[in-house]
């Protein structure tokens, strides 16, 4: 361990926890690439001892009124809201995002926290009364017990706030794996929830890398797991812990398209493209990295969106003049790069080349430029793969019919937008293409907290979205309760219990 930058430690039973693996990783600045952190990675020992503090938690929690646990969470939010700015500076620090960016992230995390405290509505039961004589049936919904959340580098708060809030307002105990490339908002949050009076053990993080992972994923006392992520790493969490018994929602990657119809509105359609494609750098499951243009629309298409991408500014995530932030780390930032420069020897017209941007006092910061490819086939890499940064792929088709067979064709079904003004053609296309989230003249189509995220085919493994009412249920499961009482007029002889017995 070195003494000369920030360590951060595990969260295990309401206090920081060094951990007893001896093992970090780095943590950078992306803006300048400086280690500026290093974090503890934990081992099956760490793991093991998180798992056991939440077990211990769960056995009050568990059965902890509705009134209190929500009360909690009402405190939470408080402090949650004071602290956005705090929060979005960490973010902004290991992540590289623009300060703006980051604020954003807390508001939506902050939406499934609102949800959170009105889950008394959520976990109400069914009655059925007399369904035979004197017999009734209810149906309830208890929690599960010691839950995971493993998450993801590029939503670093807003993530794992998907997941913990309706975990634990359930009953739950939460154990989170946060990513180990900006670990530091992780435990703002924690800090937060002991300040707002949630019990020692209730919310655990651990910091590290697979070792950590597969633990959560093997250990006998987790009952579910929930993951957002790549698709690779999602199958194999839904296949590694449903092997073990665990129920699972692992959400993976995504190739979102965008549909252009020729009566859209152009220029909002160039506008959605390059907020959606580019902002958070294009570090995000449902950024829009394919435009598919039908007909003639294409020329005047691309070169709307070439004029308006040229105009971002990019510079560090703490400069308020700058609008994208530089990427994560340098290897991925040498990765994304890849796919522009090979992208004109796969038949790509290269409009915009971001791959040499430098930004002057920042000379070692994980740069890239914004990066447009038109006439793309569907055999490039730069189409087929997640690339996960700013790269805009503008593919060309003849008619809505070859769109919607040219993006159903895609293994991803996350999110996808079109872009219309014909009611009918959106109509159709919501009904026709295959993916969890649509939008309809809206580019971005996460919903609201109370609707539920989550794509289809390979973007998403297991049976439950996430947040929403699929995020109630799952971290809850059901119980149906048959029950007869004898009426007290059938009480035996010589007993009276004040009733009548005329009836």
């Amino acid at each position: 361990m070195t003494t000369d930058v920030k360590t951060v430690n595990h969260w295990i039973g309401g206090k920081t926890v060094e951990g007893v693996s001896g093992n970090y990783g780095p943590v950078t600045d992306p803006a300048t690439g400086a280690v500026t952190t290093q974090v503890a990675f934990a081992s099956v020992d760490d793991v093991d001892a998180a798992v056991a503090s939440a077990k211990a938690a769960y056995a009050t929690w568990g059965t902890s009124s509705l009134a209190k646990r929500t009360a909690i969470l009402f405190k939470f939010r408080a402090l949650l809201d004071a602290n956005r700015d705090a929060i979005a500076e960490l973010i902004t620090a290991e992540h590289g995002k623009v300060h703006s960016d980051a604020l954003g992230e807390v508001a939506r995390g902050l939406e499934i926290v609102d949800l959170a405290c009105g889950i008394t509505v959520q976990l109400k039961g069914e009655l059925s009364t007399e369904v035979a004589s004197r017999v009734d049936v209810a149906s309830i919904r208890q929690p599960l017990g010691v839950v995971a959340g493993i998450t993801p580098f590029n939503f670093p708060a807003m993530v794992p706030m998907w997941m913990f809030p309706l975990a634990i307002a359930c009953g739950n105990t939460f154990v989170l794996k946060p990513s180990e490339k900006d670990p530091s908002a992780s435990m703002k949050i924690a800090e937060l929830l002991s300040e707002a009076g949630l019990p020692d053990g209730v919310f655990n993080v651990l910091h590290g890398d697979k070792v950590a992972v597969d633990r959560l994923l093997e250990h006998p006392d987790v009952s579910a797991v929930s993951f957002v992520g790549s698709t690779p790493i999602a199958r194999h969490i839904h296949t590694t812990a449903s092997a073990n018994g665990k129920r699972v929602q692992a959400l993976g990657g995504a190739k979102n398209h965008m549909l252009v119809l020729p009566d859209a509105d152009l220029d909002a359609a160039a506008d959605a493209a390059v907020s959606a494609a580019y902002g958070s750098a294009g570090e995000r499951c449902m950024a829009i990295s394919a435009v598919v243009a039908v007909g003639s629309v294409a020329d005047e298409l691309v070169a709307k969106i070439k004029d308006r991408a040229e105009k971002i500014k990019i510079g560090p995530g703490n400069d308020p003049t700058s609008e994208m932030g530089p990427l994560i780390t340098a290897a991925h930032r040498d990765k994304v790069a890849s796919y522009v420069t090979g992208a004109a020897a796969e038949g790509c017209e290269v409009v915009l080349d971001g791959t040499g941007l430098r930004v002057e006092g920042h000379e070692n910061g994980h740069w890239i430029g914004l990066s447009l490819l038109d006439r793309v086939p569907t055999t490039a890499k730069a189409y087929r793969d997640e690339i996960f940064g700013p790269v805009l792929c503008v593919l060309r088709v003849d008619t809505y019919e070859e769109g919607v067979a040219l993006m159903n064709a895609s293994p991803f079904g996350n999110g996808t937008a079109i872009f219309t003004r014909d009611g009918g053609a959106a109509r159709r296309f919501q009904l026709e293409i295959e993916a969890g989230m649509v939008g309809v003249n809206v580019p971005i189509p996460v919903p609201v907290g109370y609707h539920s995220f989550g794509g289809w085919k390979d973007s998403l493994f297991g049976d439950h979205h996430i947040y929403g009412n699929d995020g109630t249920h799952f971290y809850t499961r059901g119980k149906v309760v048959t029950t007869r009482w004898p009426d007290p007029s059938d009480a035996p002889a010589g007993v009276d219990l004040g009733f009548p017995r005329n009836h």
